[in-house]
């Protein structure tokens, strides 16, 4: 193979991208070959382990900032919690509130319906004796009463029915 053929190579080294045309022929491979085929995997290595360092720090920093973000979640969570309880406490002060405005309300009414039905018994049972007290003693229904008491001592008949309504 005396016809160089023209191969085309890359070659990635961490300073750029190069073409390197490379011919066919007698492959000498010189110590100088070797050293620079050293240097360049000493400096790939050198750049992984700058590469794989890079990534731990952005993992390490990730992991951080979840960390962060998962105590803020948790921080936020029991500031809800808590205003859910105040929440709930003051639902139930307003629904007690409620319970004591209904119970007094009750009690008034049912004390003022009690106070009504007393007065209008006492009233009604006042003005009956009054009224009562007033036709015997102005009217003349009181004498037709004794003028009939003294008619029923000579009639056995009208003291019958006098002693049945119980005037007699």
């Amino acid at each position: 193979m005396k016809n160089p053929f023209i191969l085309a190579m890359f070659v990635v080294v961490t300073t750029g991208a190069f073409v390197t045309p490379l011919y066919a022929g007698e492959v000498s491979f010189a110590q100088d070959d070797r050293d620079r085929f050293i240097r360049l995997e000493t400096k790939i290595d050198i750049g992984f382990q700058q590469i794989d360092k890079r990534f731990e720090e952005l993992r390490e920093d990730m992991n951080k900032r979840f960390e962060q973000v998962d105590k803020r979640f948790e921080e936020l969570r029991e500031d809800m919690n808590k205003r859910f309880e105040q929440v709930d406490k003051r639902f139930e002060q307003v629904t007690a509130f409620l319970w004591i405005l209904t119970g007094i309300f009750t009690a008034l009414t049912l004390g003022v319906i009690g106070f009504a039905y007393w007065d209008r018994r006492t009233i009604i049972k006042k003005a009956k004796d009054e009224a009562i007290t007033e036709v015997e003693k102005e009217g003349r229904l009181r004498d037709l009463i004794n003028a009939l008491r003294e008619m029923a001592k000579g009639n056995g008949e009208l003291a019958k029915v006098l002693r049945q309504f119980h005037i007699l």
